[in-house]
């Protein structure tokens, strides 16, 4: 049914747009006869340029997964309170393009920092494409800028690990050995009432084992969103299955990549992308896409870099 929506979806947008180009039609032939329509026609012409463009957005995203939910992990790297504030930053970013994107926002884990920011968090991003989207933004994330945390005033460098995987749902059989997860529970940190912060309702999974390729590998799964200890260890257990799923995803297309001799490569744990608040500039390291205009990517503005990514793979596929 998802998938069929989908193509429900793009056949609508298709007929929005054919529809804007025989409005068009009508206000060049209302031109041609001396009618004053100069404004008419420009804001349709807008209007179709820009649904043209996201049409071809969403035409590129035909990976097996990218119909799916997502699940957003943010990780602040070594650094304290400057490195914590980023990983909230960039929360706050990623919740803020999802909002304008038209997608719904669940907050499944959120680790307050010591002193200001995240230790740690996850979101559940909801909505068609939600993972197509957002597995451009899987990397590492480094801001430069004068901290504020700092009395020196001195230019401090912050990293933030950001994890997208696709959310499995019957469809996908990922299966695990109950012995090699341990379970933690632990008191809920976030708002949900009295039961909430009085009983460990919250639950972690820890899941050491090995993937297909051989190495051993750590997974962590956390859930404090339910009221209920059963309900989050329901969620982690798909939680954590999601997480290894999109890691083995990564090893048969590493080896594919290595069998076609693909130049691209998208690891998680890469840098990705640069945010340098003195110089206003964020940079994508992978297409070289760039802006100027830091506020308004801070303020969720990602569409640019998004887009230019999907070209990027896009193109790659077709060499």
């Amino acid at each position: 049914m998802q998938e069929l929506d989908n193509e429900k979806s793009l056949v609508k947008g298709w007929d929005a747009l054919d529809a804007l180009r025989d409005s068009i039609g009508v206000f060049l032939e209302f031109q041609e006869m001396g009618e004053e329509v100069e404004e008419d026609l420009d804001a349709e012409y807008e209007k179709l340029l820009k649904g043209l463009d996201a049409l071809e957005l969403r035409n590129m995203l035909k990976g097996t997964d990218d119909h799916r939910d997502a699940v957003m992990t943010f990780n602040p790297g070594a650094g304290g309170t400057e490195s914590q504030d980023w990983g909230q930053m960039l929360y706050r970013m990623y919740s803020r393009w999802a909002e304008r994107s038209g997608f719904k926002v669940s907050v499944i884990d959120y680790q307050d920092g010591d002193v200001a920011g995240i230790k740690s968090a996850t979101l559940e991003i909801s909505g068609t494409n939600a993972y197509g989207f957002l597995k451009a933004e899987s990397g590492v994330h480094r801001l430069v800028r004068v901290s504020p945390f700092d009395s020196n005033a001195r230019r401090h460098t912050s990293f933030c690990s950001v994890f997208i995987s696709p959310l499995i749902d019957d469809t996908i059989e990922v299966d695990i050995n109950e012995s090699e997860v341990e379970l933690q529970r632990f008191h809920s940190s976030g708002a949900g009432g009295q039961n909430v912060n009085k009983v460990e309702t919250g639950v972690r999974l820890i899941w050491t084992g090995k993937l297909s390729d051989g190495t051993e590998q750590k997974v962590v799964a956390e859930c404090q969103q339910e009221r209920s200890q059963l309900q989050n260890r329901e969620k982690a257990m798909i939680l954590l299955k999601s997480r290894i799923y999109e890691l083995e995803k990564e090893i048969q297309e590493a080896e594919k990549a290595r069998l076609e001799g693909s130049k691209g490569k998208n690891e998680w744990g890469s840098q990705i992308r640069s945010y340098v608040f003195d110089d206003q500039r964020v940079k994508d390291h992978r297409t070289n896409h760039e802006t100027s205009n830091v506020s308004a990517v801070m303020d969720g503005d990602l569409d640019e870099f998004i887009k230019a990514y999907l070209l990027m793979i896009s193109t790659q596929e077709q060499e």
